[in-house]
């Protein structure tokens, strides 16, 4: 009998990572710039979550939330999202 590992349960991965439907026009980069918009979200709210208790000093959490910022507009310029329209 193996035990199961309860970090890999879909309840728990549902929980820690929540993921919402797309609802706009759909086209394979809204799709892929969505589930971006998303993973940013999620990860501002884990650094101001770190930040306001104390484990972050403010700068370290600019820093982080500049550097996901960053890879945001560059998936963002990969994708076209917002140009030509």
């Amino acid at each position: 009998m193996t035990e199961r590992d309860p970090s890999r349960s879909p309840e728990l991965q549902e929980f820690l990572y929540p993921r919402h439907s797309y609802h706009g026009t759909f086209t394979p980069a809204n799709l892929v710039f969505d589930a971006n918009l998303q993973e940013f979200s999620q990860r501002v709210g884990y650094v101001s979550n770190l930040t306001a208790n104390g484990k972050l000093t403010p700068i370290e959490a600019y820093g982080q939330i500049r550097h996901f910022w960053k890879i945001l507009k560059r998936s963002c310029k990969a994708l076209g999202i917002g140009q030509g329209e």
